[in-house]
């Protein structure tokens, strides 16, 4: 199980990268002044036996974070073990925002209706359409356009429009035999009509042509609608992680 879990934790740190990385011991501590995403700015550990100098060591991850502005956030997967949350909730952190990570093989996807699309070029055009779908703030167009344009894999920027309003969107990479999607959000005014799934399908399709043969995504575990509709797709859970930040953060 943890060999799965670190294949997709080493996904997703290729698939959405952070400003600055630094490693203390098997920490990876992810820092981004762009943009304030929890992901981008969080200590993840990645070995569970890698628990000498715990205190210690989130002093230095700490007067990282100062450095950066942002609040010590540590982003809790099954890597973590159980002997850091231990510590963790013995210094009184709290526990927030649980995600799920889930996987669709695309042999097992209803791709072949699929509309076929060819992803966008204009990486501004995208994300001005990402912004206003998602209902983010204008403020987050440069880190995002950093973030975009430091992903290593081939990255797929979909938007399905009506004219020039766009209805939703989402980026798909294609990481070897990895699809991951990201980003995924369809306008307030236009739910619930099958926007979000018609791109989707188009996304998976686009990776499978490529050679992907498994699709994974990450939702928030109280996205209702959003877990709905990844179910109705095929996809399953693998595992989920949490935030944790200290008393006063």
């Amino acid at each position: 199980m943890l060999a799965i879990v670190r294949r997709y934790e080493a996904a997703g740190f290729r698939a959405w990268p952070a400003a600055a990385v630094h490693y203390d011991g098997t920490w990876v501590v992810r820092l981004t002044a762009g943009h304030p995403a929890k992901r981008l700015n969080s200590v993840n550990p990645l070995d569970p036996g890698d628990i000498q100098h715990i205190a210690e060591r989130i002093g230095r991850a700490s007067r990282r974070f100062d450095a950066y502005g942002r609040p010590l956030t540590f982003r809790i997967s099954p890597l973590s073990g159980p002997v850091l949350s231990k510590h963790l909730n013995s210094e009184g952190w709290s526990t927030f925002d649980e995600s799920l990570v889930m996987r669709l093989p695309l042999a097992d996807a209803q791709l072949d209706a699929a509309m076929d699309q060819i992803p966008l070029k204009d990486i501004s055009r995208f994300i001005g359409a990402s912004l206003k779908v998602s209902g983010s703030d204008v403020s987050l167009r440069p880190g995002l356009s950093e973030i975009i344009g430091a992903i290593q894999p081939e990255a797929g920027l979909f938007a399905l429009e009506k004219g020039t309003e766009p209805l939703a969107t989402l980026i798909c990479v294609h990481d070897g035999d990895l699809a991951g999607l990201f980003e995924i959000a369809t306008d307030r005014s236009v739910r619930n009509q099958g926007h979000g799934r018609h791109l989707i399908l188009s996304a998976l399709k686009w990776a499978r042509l490529r050679g992907a043969r498994e699709a994974w995504l990450q939702v928030e575990a109280d996205n209702a609608p959003a877990l709905a509709l990844y179910r109705s797709l095929g996809f399953d859970e693998v595992y989920r992680y949490h935030y944790r930040r200290p008393p006063g953060a």
